[in-house]
């Protein structure tokens, strides 16, 4: 299989958007669960939770001393001026603070040992079927009264259109460093919503990535669509202590709303994408955005980060 994926020429694109004037929405195509009980630490109910709504969350898989390790290395990572000079590192468009710091586990060997943590992994493994390797990776700082919104969203989206993703064969994992309550500005999701995909209207222009990171306007679905998966499916907000962990479908719509509390808010992201599903050209047409952003070279089984 991975010698078709790597030709672009045979795969077709079956979840074209910002190509078409207005916006629709289809069904999905691909499978959301593609292992078995058999196969990792789920039961079947939880898979089948999984399923019906495309998320899971766990108020703690992790011990103390871990929690504490990544705390003391997210500080630490925020703290350097040269992480934040650095391209890895996004800032907020208008107080200038740390945004965002991607591919974390590969300058970080305390985040490398994160996203090759069993717990996770074999969690992830299961849901899609086989080996996976980190597709992304980075840390959501979300600083108390200034934090901005992540605006309503399916990663799939851009990740198929602009790095080439081809199929919805991948899970994120937000784990909580902070406190997540419903005040900071905590991650909302629309279970179910991954049983539709919601296409986009605008054509994408080169390097979008460079603005899309601060303020995404582009690949974000219509307030029409949007109304109408919130009224079929509802919006939840996982929130719990640091150490909180929420699994979700690549193609679950969320977002959140800005931090104006003085209770900062961060989290570190782990995309795991299935080693059956690597990725080709990007279906817009475009050069595929940065390493840093979408692997494309390395494909370590997370497994075996460490």
């Amino acid at each position: 299989m991975d010698s078709v994926l790597e030709n672009p020429a045979v795969i077709p694109d079956r979840y074209p958007s910002r190509v078409a004037d207005k916006p629709a929405v289809t069904r999905r195509i691909d499978p959301v669960v593609y292992g078995k009980a058999v196969d990792g630490p789920l039961d079947q109910t939880t898979l089948d939770h999984y399923e019906e709504n495309g998320l899971l969350h766990f108020e703690s898989l992790f011990d103390a001393d871990d929690l504490q390790n990544w705390v003391d290395e997210l500080n630490r990572l925020r703290g350097s001026a040269t992480v934040k000079a650095s391209p890895e590192a996004i800032v907020e468009p208008e107080s200038q603070e740390l945004r965002s710091i991607f591919a974390v586990h590969q300058s970080s060997g305390i985040m490398q040992r994160l996203a090759a943590h069993p717990k996770i992994v074999h969690i992830v493994e299961q849901l899609l079927g086989g080996p996976v390797y980190v597709h992304q990776s980075r840390i959501n700082y979300k600083g108390g009264f200034r934090g901005k919104e992540f605006y309503w969203h399916s990663d799939f989206e851009t990740w198929h259109v602009e790095d080439g993703l081809p199929a919805m064969r991948t899970v994120s994992c937000s784990i909580s460093l902070t406190p997540n309550t419903p005040h900071n500005g905590p991650l909302m999701l629309i279970p179910g919503s991954h049983h539709r995909f919601v296409s986009c209207v605008g054509q994408t222009p080169e390097n979008h990535y460079k603005e899309s990171l601060r303020r995404q306007e582009l690949g974000v679905p219509d307030e029409d669509s949007l109304t109408k998966l919130v009224h079929d499916f509802g919006i939840v907000a996982p929130t719990g202590p640091a150490g909180s962990v929420t699994f979700f479908d690549c193609n679950t719509m969320h977002g959140s709303s800005s931090n104006i509390t003085p209770m900062a808010r961060s989290n570190i992201f782990i995309v795991y994408n299935s080693l059956q599903n690597k990725p080709v050209a990007p279906f817009c047409g475009l050069a595929p955005r940065p390493n840093f952003i979408a692997e494309r070279e390395d494909f370590t089984p997370a497994s075996k980060l460490v």
